[in-house]
């Protein structure tokens, strides 16, 4: 199987109630976009809602962190494209940046650190071999991508002069 670097497995369209008071979306709703293309992510990897339906295992994320770049407005669509970072044995670390569909710009950015449960026991566990293989052809093809500019950023406390 060929897999597309990066990846665009989701769209969106920002809707009224998702606006705040100054007529953007809501910093919330960057999250819930962001996880819907997180779960299309799961879904190609081999580990998204069939995955959990059919075995005791999901993934749980453990961190998350958002950049953003520009406004969007109600109505406009949204492209996420993902890409994964690593993984090992216990831990996938992807990273999603989103689009606007119409004018192209990148509005955010978002890194996660997900980690794979085993949900008999809720617990952190090693993932077998068969879920390994897909995620290291998809590192395979997506470790060749130019480096993501806000993959890793921290916030940084002014200093008070």
């Amino acid at each position: 199987m060929t897999i597309p670097a990066p990846l665009e497995l989701w769209r969106e369209t920002v809707l009224p109630e998702w606006t705040d008071y100054n007529g953007h979306m809501n910093v919330a709703y960057y999250t819930l976009v962001f996880d819907h293309g997180v779960d299309a992510f799961f879904t190609f990897a081999g580990m998204g809602r069939d995955y959990r339906d059919s075995t005791t295992f999901s993934t749980f994320t453990v961190e998350h962190h958002i950049t953003y770049d520009q406004e969007v407005l109600e109505g406009d669509e949204l492209i996420c494209r993902s890409r994964l970072i690593g993984f090992d044995k216990k831990r996938i670390y992807h990273y999603h940046e989103m689009f606007h569909a119409g004018d192209g710009y990148r509005a955010a950015t978002c890194e996660f650190l997900s980690l794979h449960i085993d949900l008999s026991v809720r617990r952190v566990t090693p993932m077998s071999d068969d879920r390994l293989a897909p995620l290291a052809e998809m590192l395979e093809a997506h470790e060749h991508l130019p480096p993501a500019e806000k993959l890793g950023r921290t916030i940084r406390v002014p200093r008070l002069e």
